[in-house]
């Protein structure tokens, strides 16, 4: 656990530290005063105190020990820095700044290597976002937080090779209420990359499941090594796949990317799942860290509206899950209780009539018929006799059987859609996706 401190240091020194509100120095040291709990040292030879904190000249005026430093200064004084934090002992560095490898400059990101090997440093970066950690407090992005949401304490580990990326989908996940355990953009990955990150989250108590975006490899054979041995699910969405996409990632993260095939096929052959866009790898992983795996691909679907109950049905026929029907013994039962023009055959559709007894009845004995694996859930709230109570009588059930629930609508629906995400119930808009998550959670399963 080489990569400790970066997560869960002791003390950070912010080398870069601006009392300017627009500076990037001073976006990361405001984050830390306001999540970091350990020492904080910001360094500035121009500035006695930032946001109440003593300011010191430079690294070697600071008496205490320094487990993190973080360098957001131009990229061509980088280097005589991090020397500076050799001298100091500082063995873990992240460094935002920009105009490395990725522009053409990789005399400069040489000096960098040859520093970092001779005082033994461990750096996340260049050019890269670092760490956040809502754990531990850690963050080092440099985007305000007015502007940019942090999702809050979860499962989902995200290994980003861009910071953009990175970025785009914290905020989208604080948005939709999506929780995150770690965090890091490592950019042009001069040192820290991918295995040992993967590594990392692996052994992470935190983690479930890892998340990876992901443009080019500096070695191939040693990631897809790791991804053989990492014990969590991983799911991976692969930038620079087209030719077009393979000439940005070299600008942009100085990454080499190579053919979409021979990764498609890496990836198949070491349990990786393949995502084709950012939302669908963020809903694997929301029903991969908390949902069960089935046992096979036998699916019940149960509704309140025929129409999105046939959708799903075709949905399910096209990626090969086998609808179950109900059996006898559980009609008997369930008629007792549900309208007489309700459905109870291959799909159970309970009409517009339904109530939210109706959905716990039913819900419920597809969880205890051993001869159901999965079940889509299909909640449409607006229908009069369903209450908001429905939420939590389905959350009771949470975890006894892999679910995904299929509800859309406006913002009443969007509100108790969020209630059930953060009770651990994965929720999507459209059938095609719901059983696409279903149908990836089977695949998994055989791994």
């Amino acid at each position: 656990m080489t990569l400790d401190k970066f997560f869960n240091p002791k003390s950070v020194c912010i080398i870069g530290a601006s009392r300017n509100p627009r500076k990037i120095g001073h976006v990361i040291l405001r984050n830390f005063t306001e999540t970091f709990g350990g020492k904080i040292y910001p360094v500035n030879p121009k500035a006695k105190k930032i946001l109440g904190l003593k300011c010191y000249h430079s690294l070697e005026k600071i008496k205490g020990k320094v487990d993190l430093a973080v360098i957001a200064l131009p990229a061509q004084i980088v280097p005589y820095i991090l020397e500076e934090c050799g001298e100091k002992g500082v063995k873990n560095c992240i460094i935002v700044s920009s105009g490395f490898r990725e522009t053409g400059n990789t005399k400069l990101e040489k000096k960098l290597e040859r520093v970092i090997e001779k005082y033994d440093i461990r750096m996340i970066g260049p050019n890269g976002l670092g760490v956040y950690d809502p754990y531990s407090g850690i963050d080092t992005i440099f985007n305000p937080k007015h502007k940019l949401g942090r999702p809050e304490k979860g499962d989902i580990g995200f290994i980003s090779q861009s910071g953009a990326v990175m970025c785009i989908s914290l905020d989208w996940m604080s948005m939709r209420g999506y929780r995150i355990s770690k965090a890091i953009s490592y950019g042009n990955a001069t040192d820290v990359d991918v295995p040992e990150l993967m590594e990392y989250l692996d052994r992470d108590k935190k983690t479930k499941v890892i998340c990876l975006y992901l443009e080019g490899l500096k070695n191939g054979r040693n990631f897809f090594n790791t991804a053989k041995k990492t014990k969590k699910p991983v799911i991976v969405l692969k930038g620079g796949k087209t030719q077009s996409g393979r000439k940005s990632a070299k600008t942009h993260t100085g990454a080499l990317a190579g053919k979409a095939g021979i990764y498609s096929g890496a990836f198949r052959q070491t349990g990786i799942i393949e995502a084709e866009d950012l939302e669908k790898m963020f809903d694997l992983a929301r029903a991969l860290s908390n949902q069960p795996l089935p046992k096979g691909n036998r699916l019940r679907i149960i509704t309140d509206a025929g129409g999105f109950g046939v959708l799903t049905s075709d949905w399910a026929d096209k990626f090969g899950l086998r609808i179950t029907k109900v059996s006898k013994k559980s009609k008997k039962k369930l008629k007792k209780l549900v309208p007489e023009h309700a459905t109870l055959g291959n799909i159970i559709d309970l009409t517009g009539d339904a109530t939210s007894e109706m959905y716990e009845a039913c819900y419920r004995d597809a969880v205890r018929d051993k001869s159901v694996d999965m079940i889509a859930l299909i909640l449409l709230f607006q229908p009069p006799l369903i209450k908001e109570d429905l939420v939590n009588k389905v959350l009771k059930l949470s975890g006894k059987k892999t679910t995904a629930i299929l509800s859309a609508g406006g913002d009443y629906t969007e509100n108790l859609k969020k209630k059930l995400e953060e009770g651990g119930m994965p929720c999507f808009s459209s059938p095609k996706r719901c059983i696409e998550v279903l149908h990836a959670l089977y695949s998994y399963s055989k791994k």
